[in-house]
């Protein structure tokens, strides 16, 4: 009876959500005017969004919502409020038409369509816009095997689908039923819903025939969509199949789609640098074409990818903004309820509760795409980091928009906000001027009246492994934590006393309690925060009506407490003697430790005084070690840490219960860093792995090298060879190394380094080969090696002889028109204290062999 009851009132709700959407007529749509700028229907106002990609509905997230047994409805609504809370409003899909059609392109009414409705209706309800993409014409199984449904699309090959004859009948009725399709939810077809804006053909086409019969099937897919009565702006992909764009732009249709991914994709680790030259410019080399001018532009997919930076998204906004583009949709926010894995898509990692940085640079980059004016033209970097209210820091990892009513940073940061007394919109990660907080998730202060502020604060998030290597349903990658944590608030509307009031809360009932000054202890929940004596305007409550939904409405992950604590350490590549270093190690676990002590490999069962160092707390989670001189002795330094918590003891990196010192303890793992005089060489490259450790690239992408480990003489260091293949003589190739921490580990030999060596040889053929750095700037320096021999080499090259080149965007960003170098217009000296990458270049390899054994610094 109950779960009757439950049903009926939950039907009542949709329909009375349906009556009022059916009631408002007066909801603006959105069309596209001659100049191909979208705008509003009823204020003729230029049109600007920002959102995400979400899969729910279909394929992977399909699946794996149900293998662990989530209400799939119950998860659109928590990721729905939080697209809502990170102020985006736009949102776009590409269908599975696998999932949702039979082989002779009807379409199938199944709970795909049905969860695709309902998200359709969610976000109506926040607010937010939608534009279809209405058929994928691939497999439904990344990153699991394709399941074969039966649809129309797995009877063609994707890049024949558009020519076959039978596949465009089957096209044309499915995109007709989809238009005309009912959404029970709203009572809306999709082509009659006010906010759906537009409706993309397809995703990433692939178009290999004559461009007649490009422009032939477009024609057939436009006149299908107006026959089904379509009157909405129709899109199409241009940044795909270059040899056929004039047959895009001759089209009828009103827009054009585009994607970016700056740092290439799937890099099977997570990618480390400065990638602000990457995404300075998006240049379209097709833009003189005639109906370029008046289509629309829309980015259907952007990210860079395979990294957790926030610095990234509000820069990529501004340049989208620069470029002309109005609409911006992310690939792709993770449902909260498998976030933890990151399963869905490798390279691709968003999600509020689970990269709260992350996902504040993209609240940020909203800001962005609504407030930065279209065709907009910046500076080139590094003079465009700072514009508008916004302001970006790859140094810093941090995002910040510091307007006089809005306040939101991504990290740590000490710049104050030019208006704290009118200040209406807060929203943070890390520490500022106008919050102090200890925890990693994020939060959020909105002002509800004079006086009254709503406080929402997410759990702690922290990342226990790479969330872009290989990905497993069982391999967490960041761990949800829900702990107290000190908050200090300094607010002038809520002054230095104020009431806490309990409105939601996630791990039990929280009396109501006054500040005594400006900080108290907060759990994961949401708070009404009331200056002292004032006296409210309205009645506020949970159940209140606030930003389309309840004032009280929190949704955060569950969390499964670990096993045992964790102790995550990334040892230095090296370590001077002589003088003193630091350790950071991060503790996680529910519980905080009685204490965490390290131990060198020097310590015994039998010895009577054993020495230790104890980790010092920085943060709930974050630890150091100060290792005195005297212990940096010999060749290595080998130690262990033991965590001694609820009267138990496990020591790491063997991740066992036990401690060095007991009797039947055996240590199998130590973390072992080497130790370097101070005048050493800095050593950056060694042969000596079987495993490449330099990462290759090759301009064009055509091109390409193989390489092959090779020890001829026992007696030497063993050779990394490499080959080369292009079908261009003038392809270019690139090894590429992360040196950062090398550099950071030596600071006193960094300061005496004056040249790069390297030990290599080559046969056949006379190559162009360079070699140098590229710094925390994203500037390249290099200098052209002298001519190098068939038989081993020592190649020393003068750091001051570096010069200052184009920085080669490495790997290649897609799609394929955009610029493969940042050429810098703000000259900068070399300094080899900011030195991050290592890069070797050649030219003219065409039948060349070239071997490699070692590079340091002297």
């Amino acid at each position: 009876m109950r779960v009757i009851i439950l049903c009926c009132l939950a039907l009542l709700g949709y329909a009375n959500t349906y009556a009022q959407v059916k009631a408002n007529k007066n909801v603006p749509t959105v069309f596209v005017d001659r100049e191909g700028v979208m705008r509003w229907s009823d204020t003729r106002a230029e049109a600007s969004f920002y959102g995400v990609n979400y899969t729910v509905p279909f394929a992977h997230a399909f699946r794996a919502l149900q293998a662990r047994g989530i209400d799939r409805k119950q998860a659109i609504d928590r990721d729905v409020y939080h697209f809502s809370r990170l102020g985006y409003n736009a949102y776009r899909i590409h269908i599975w038409d696998v999932e949702i059609s039979d082989r002779n392109g009807n379409l199938i009414s199944n709970e795909h369509l049905d969860l695709l409705d309902y998200l359709f209706f969610k976000l109506q309800e926040r607010g937010i816009r939608i534009l279809i993409t209405g058929m994928t014409n691939f497999g439904n199984g990344y990153p699991e095997k394709n399941e074969n449904t039966d649809a129309f699309t797995y009877h063609y090959d994707k890049c024949q689908i558009h020519a076959n004859p039978q596949a465009v009948a089957a096209q044309e009725k499915y995109i007709s039923q989809l238009l005309r399709h009912v959404n029970p939810y709203t009572g809306y077809a999709y082509q009659e819903d006010p906010y759906v804006i537009g409706f993309e053909i397809n995703n990433e086409p692939c178009h290999t025939g004559s461009v007649q019969t490009t422009s032939d099937y477009i024609a057939r897919m436009v006149k299908a969509i107006k026959k089904s009565g379509h009157k909405k702006p129709v899109f199409y992909n241009v940044s795909h199949n270059m040899d056929h764009v004039q047959a895009y732009f001759n089209a009828d249709i009103q827009g054009t789609t585009y994607q970016w991914y700056p740092v290439g994709l799937v890099a099977g680790r997570e990618r480390l640098g400065n990638f602000l030259p990457y995404i300075d410019q998006y240049r379209i080399p097709f833009a003189n074409l005639k109906g370029f001018a008046n289509k629309a532009k829309a980015v259907y997919e952007y990210d860079p990818a395979d990294n957790l930076y926030s610095y990234l998204h509000p820069a990529m906004s501004r340049t989208f903004r620069s470029a002309g583009f109005q609409w911006i949709t992310q690939f792709a926010y993770d449902p909260m309820d498998i976030a933890a894995y990151n399963t869905e898509y490798q390279t691709h990692y968003l999600n509020l509760a689970y990269t709260p940085a992350k996902a504040l640079s993209t609240l940020i980059a909203a800001e962005v795409a609504y407030a930065i004016r279209r065709n907009k033209k910046f500076n080139p970097y590094p003079q465009n980091i700072s514009f508008g209210d916004f302001e970006v820091s790859y140094d810093q990892d941090l995002a910040m928009m510091n307007a006089q009513d809005k306040y939101f940073y991504t990290n740590n940061t000490t710049v104050k906000p030019v208006k704290p007394e009118k200040l209406m919109h807060i929203a943070g990660h890390g520490s500022s001027p106008v919050v102090e907080y200890g925890g990693s998730g994020a939060y959020f202060l909105d002002r509800l009246e004079e006086g009254l502020w709503r406080l929402e604060v997410m759990p702690d998030a922290e990342k226990i492994a790479d969330p872009f290597a290989k990905p497993s349903p069982s391999r967490e990658v960041v761990h949800i934590l829900y702990r107290s944590q000190a908050i200090d608030i300094q607010i002038p509307d809520l002054g230095e006393m104020f009431t806490v009031q309990q409105l939601s809360h996630k791990t039990g009932v929280v009396e109501d309690f006054i500040v005594p000054k400006t900080s108290f202890s907060v759990e994961p929940g949401v708070y009404l925060l009331k200056r002292k004596h004032v006296q409210l305007k309205n009645s506020w409550t949970a159940s209140s009506s606030w930003k389309n939904g309840r004032l009280g409405e929190f949704y955060a992950p569950a969390t499964v407490p670990l096993k045992q604590a964790l102790l995550i350490h990334q040892q230095p590549e090296a370590l001077e003697k002589g003088r003193s270093a630091k350790l950071e190690f991060r503790y996680i676990f529910e519980q905080q430790p009685d204490s965490i002590i390290l131990q060198t490999d020097q310590i015994s069962f039998w010895n009577d005084h054993n020495p230790y160092i104890k980790l010092i707390p920085k943060d709930r989670y974050r630890y150091e070690a100060d290792i005195p001189a005297a212990l940096l002795t010999g060749n290595a330094l080998k130690y262990t840490a033991t965590v001694f918590v609820g009267g138990k003891q496990f020591t790491y990196p063997d991740n066992q219960a036990g401690a060095p010192l007991d009797w039947d303890y055996r240590v199998n793992t130590y973390w072992t860093v080497g130790l370097y005089e101070q005048h050493a060489p800095i050593s950056l490259f060694e042969s000596l792995s079987k495993v490449a450790n330099f990462e290759t690239f090759a301009i064009p992408e055509t091109a390409y090298m193989t390489a092959e480990w090779k020890q001829q003489d026992l007696g030497k260091l063993p050779f990394w060879t490499y080959s080369f293949h292009a079908k261009d003589s003038s392809a270019q190739y690139f090894w590429l190394k992360d040196i950062k921490t090398k550099i950071l580990d030596r600071p006193v030999g960094i300061n005496h380094v004056k040249k790069l060596c390297i030990l290599l040889k080559h046969t056949g053929g006379n190559p162009t080969l360079k070699a140098g750095f590229v710094t925390n700037k994203g500037y390249t320096y290099l200098k052209k090696i002298d001519a190098v021999s068939a038989t081993e080499r020592l190649v020393c090259l003068d750091l001051a002889d570096l010069q200052l080149v184009p920085t080669a965007l490495l790997p290649a960003p897609y799609p394929v028109f955009l610029e493969r170098f940042f050429k810098p217009v703000v000259s900068d000296q070399f300094d080899k204290r900011a030195i991050e990458k290592l890069i070797i270049s050649g030219e003219n390899m065409a039948g060349v062999v070239l071997s490699v054994a070692a590079v340091w610094l002297e």
